[in-house]
């Protein structure tokens, strides 16, 4: 069983965040072979929260969303663990973000830098092209947005 969290980033413990700076290295960094800053400064500012996946104790999947005073809201940092693919997280992780997203913003637009392979899974929620394609750290991106 899944337990999910929707935490603003005052609430989260030192395991917590320990936990999801962990699975991102992990993936972006690691698997992914791509060497950036993902400790970017904006895990613990404004209105940040974060979602958190947990199965047995283990993080499995885990989403950031910003929000500036009259900014959109922004979702990204979106992962499921290696060992927790192919169960339809993803899916399930997003749905859980644009709830969190309308809970706390409601009628704000939603924004997304999505690596450009993935373009079609978050089209599925409703999110469309605004930008070209666009190189970021090495991996080619495309900005999306849900109005």
């Amino acid at each position: 069983m899944i337990q999910w969290q929707d935490l603003h980033h005052s609430q989260l413990t030192v395991a917590q965040l320990y936990a999801l700076l962990q699975l991102r290295v992990a993936v972006f960094v690691v698997e992914q072979n791509c060497v950036y800053q993902d400790i970017d400064g904006e895990d613990l500012v404004g209105e940040s929260r974060h979602l958190l996946a947990w199965r047995d104790g283990e993080l499995i999947a885990c989403a950031r969303i910003l929000k500036q005073p009259d900014e959109p809201v922004v979702i990204g940092r979106v992962i499921v663990a290696a060992q927790a693919r192919g169960e339809k997280l993803g899916n399930r992780l997003m749905e859980e973000a644009l709830k969190s997203c309308v809970t706390h913003w409601p009628g704000t637009e939603i924004y997304l830098g999505a690596q450009a392979h993935l373009q079609a899974f978050y089209a599925q929620f409703g999110f469309v092209a605004v930008s070209d394609v666009y190189e970021e750290d090495g991996i080619p991106h495309i900005g999306m947005a849900r109005r």
